[in-house]
């Protein structure tokens, strides 16, 4: 369960960096498009991965992505990358803040209900209860205040939207998860900026300063490149759904931001919200999940440790570092322990 920890610290890590960048982005929006911001986001993001990625290699390496992967990846990147960051954007100068991050826990419910329902991930009671106390919380939230007017409803319905996409996306990226995590969330930077920016561009938008250009590129980088990465790793451990449950603490840490930075006041639903989303991510959080399930043969390459799951020969010179990433077979196996769907474990039940 070792790695299953670290993946929930890589959750959660990656939810409060992704949570920050919220109100941060309110900040930052002054006279700039949707498009030109969310462009500079991702833009900030790709490059700074990318930068990571060659320290890390010492120069480019291929993916290693297997070919079936990339229509999963293209789909992921259209979503999650072009249209899901304009409608955040937009719907955050129509809204506050505070509230909208609240708001951004319907991407782990949007989420999870696609994993179920679509790409038939396990859930138990314990999982859907706490899934309806977030939606719970986010309709308290959601209703406008009597100064908010159409405006409001506009852009909840736009953040509504924009986390049906982060859904849609999650879900496509768990399909991929195993390959390369900097090369996944580096690229989808890359591709997101380039489109929005040069829309951005192409309808004449206000230049920014380069003061404004290098804080959201490094906002992008850290709330929305590294977060993803972190969101990545932890899909292998721990699947889609679960990943999104501890994800959904980042409307807490972008509202918590909010109150601090912005001056922003709160309301009765405010705390009503809090409240019920706590308790949906707490019944998340204790979840134990275990009974007997039967392994069917696989090979694929991912980065992994001579766990219970990995007990493999190697055909080649190894030195003894893990984790380590190379092409491996799992043979078929039958046993009992606790666990979560994970890329070794997306059995029926």
């Amino acid at each position: 369960m070792g790695q299953h920890r670290l993946a929930i610290g890589h959750a959660l890590l990656a939810a409060l960096l992704f949570g920050a960048a919220t109100p941060l982005i309110k900040l930052l929006l002054g006279d700039l498009s949707a498009l030109l911001l969310a462009g500079l986001l991702y833009l900030g993001s790709g490059l700074g991965l990318a930068v990571q990625r060659l320290l890390r290699d010492g120069g480019w390496r291929p993916s290693g992505m297997p070919p079936a992967d990339w229509p999963w990846f293209l789909g992921a990147i259209l979503f999650g990358g072009v249209l899901a960051p304009v409608l955040l954007v937009w719907g955050l100068a129509r809204t506050g803040a505070g509230s909208t991050s609240l708001l951004l826990n319907l991407e782990a419910v949007l989420t999870a209900s696609l994993a179920w329902v679509v790409f038939r991930e396990h859930a138990d009671r314990r999982i859907v209860i706490g899934m309806a106390l977030i939606v719970a919380g986010g309709l308290s939230l959601s209703w406008p205040t009597e100064d908010g007017g159409v405006s409001a409803w506009w852009g909840m319905a736009a953040i509504a939207a924009a986390c049906l996409c982060w859904a849609i996306d999650n879900n496509l990226t768990r399909k991929v998860s195993a390959s390369d995590a900097l090369f996944i969330a580096g690229i989808k930077g890359l591709t997101a900026g380039a489109v929005n920016l040069g829309s951005a561009l192409a309808l004449g938008r206000t230049s920014p300063s380069v003061i404004d250009v290098g804080m959201t590129m490094l906002v992008g980088w850290l709330g929305y490149g590294v977060s993803l990465v972190l969101f990545v790793r932890a899909l292998r451990e721990l699947g889609t759904s679960r990943t999104g449950a501890y994800f959904s603490i980042a409307p807490f840490a972008g509202a918590a931001l909010s109150i601090l930075l912005l001056d922003e006041s709160t309301s009765l639903s405010f705390w009503l919200a809090a409240v019920l989303m706590a308790a949906g991510v707490w019944l998340h959080l204790t979840e134990h999940h275990a009974h007997e399930h039967e392994h069917e043969a696989l090979n694929h390459s991912h980065s992994h440790s001579h766990n219970l799951h990995h007990r493999h020969a190697h055909d080649f010179p190894w030195d003894g570092r893990e984790p380590h990433d190379h092409p491996h077979e799992h043979l078929p196996m039958r046993h009992y322990h606790p666990h979560y769907p994970d890329i070794h474990h997306r059995h029926g039940h």
